[in-house]
C-alpha cells in the first residue's frame, strides 16, 4: 500500500532527524496534509495509524470532517489555510485546530462561534517569518500583541506558533528562518507562562529535516504522503 510506506519513511526521516539532534522522535508530530484528497486516500492513512490531519479549504474539509465522525473513527483535525471573516463560524464548529491565526479580529469571531459544549480550540499564530507579501501570517513584533488578545478569549487555547517559510533549497536558508521562529517560540512560553504553548508547526516535504533540527514539534507532510495534489477536485 503506497500511503502505508510513505507514512513508514516518513516517520523514519523524523526518527533519524530526532536522533540527529538529540530530540525524542515521540516530541514532533506528524499532520498529513489531506487538502484536495479522496475519502479513500485517507481512509488509507487512517488504517495506517495517522490521526491528525491537515485542511486548506473550509468546505472540504468539513465534508471530511463530517463524513469520518459518521464512521465513528476518532481523528484531530487541523485547519491550515487563510480564514476569511466569513467562513470563521465554520472552523469554530468543525475543527479542533486553527494554525493560521494572525488577526485579533479573527480570534474574536472564532471564540464567539466555539459552541461551549465543544473543548477551546487550539489555535497557533502564524507568522510571516520571511515576509512575504504574498504569504498570510504576521510580522514578528505582533506576536505578543496578539498572543495576550487571545489569552483572555476562553473559547480559544493558545498552543503556539506556526510559519511556511519561504521555500529554498538553501540549507543556511532554511535554518535562519526556522531558528528565528524557534527563538519566537521561546519568547512566547516565557511571556505566557501560564498557557500550554508547547507547539511548533513547521516543516513540510522540502526542509522537515532542518525543521526538526531547528525545534520543531509539528511537521505538515502532505506530497510527500500521498503525491501530487489534485486541484482539479475543487
Amino acid at each position: 500500500m503506497q500511503i502505508q510506506d510513505n507514512l513508514n519513511h516518513i516517520h523514519q526521516l523524523i526518527t533519524q532527524a530526532c536522533q540527529q539532534a538529540n530530540r525524542l522522535p515521540n516530541s514532533v508530530q506528524l499532520l498529513a496534509v489531506s487538502k484536495t484528497k479522496s475519502i479513500q486516500d485517507i481512509q488509507q492513512a487512517i488504517d495506517a495509524g495517522q490521526r491528525a490531519f491537515g485542511e486548506n479549504y473550509v468546505q472540504e474539509g468539513i465534508e471530511k470532517i463530517q463524513y469520518f465522525n459518521t464512521q465513528g473513527v476518532a481523528l484531530e483535525w487541523h485547519f491550515i489555510g487563510p480564514l476569511q471573516s466569513n467562513k470563521s463560524r465554520l472552523v469554530a464548529e468543525n475543527f479542533d485546530w486553527m494554525q493560521t491565526l494572525d488577526r485579533s479580529k479573527i480570534a474574536d469571531r472564532l471564540n464567539q462561534q466555539r459552541p461551549a459544549e465543544k473543548a477551546p480550540l487550539n489555535v497557533l499564530i502564524q507568522i510571516n517569518i520571511s515576509d512575504e507579501n504574498s504569504k498570510s501570517g504576521i510580522q514578528p513584533n505582533k506576536m505578543l500583541a496578539l498572543a495576550k488578545h487571545i489569552e483572555n478569549l476562553p473559547h480559544l487555547r493558545l498552543r503556539g506558533l506556526m510559519a511556511i517559510p519561504a521555500p529554498t533549497d538553501n540549507i543556511a536558508q532554511q535554518k535562519m528562518a526556522l531558528s528565528a521562529m524557534y527563538a519566537l517560540f521561546e519568547q512566547l512560553k516565557k511571556a505566557l507562562p501560564n498557557q500550554q504553548i508547547d507547539t511548533l508547526s513547521m516543516g513540510m516535504t522540502s526542509d522537515i529535516e532542518t525543521a526538526i533540527a531547528c525545534g520543531s514539534t509539528m511537521v505538515r507532510i502532505g506530497t510527500a504522503i500521498f503525491g501530487k495534489r489534485h486541484y482539479s477536485a475543487n
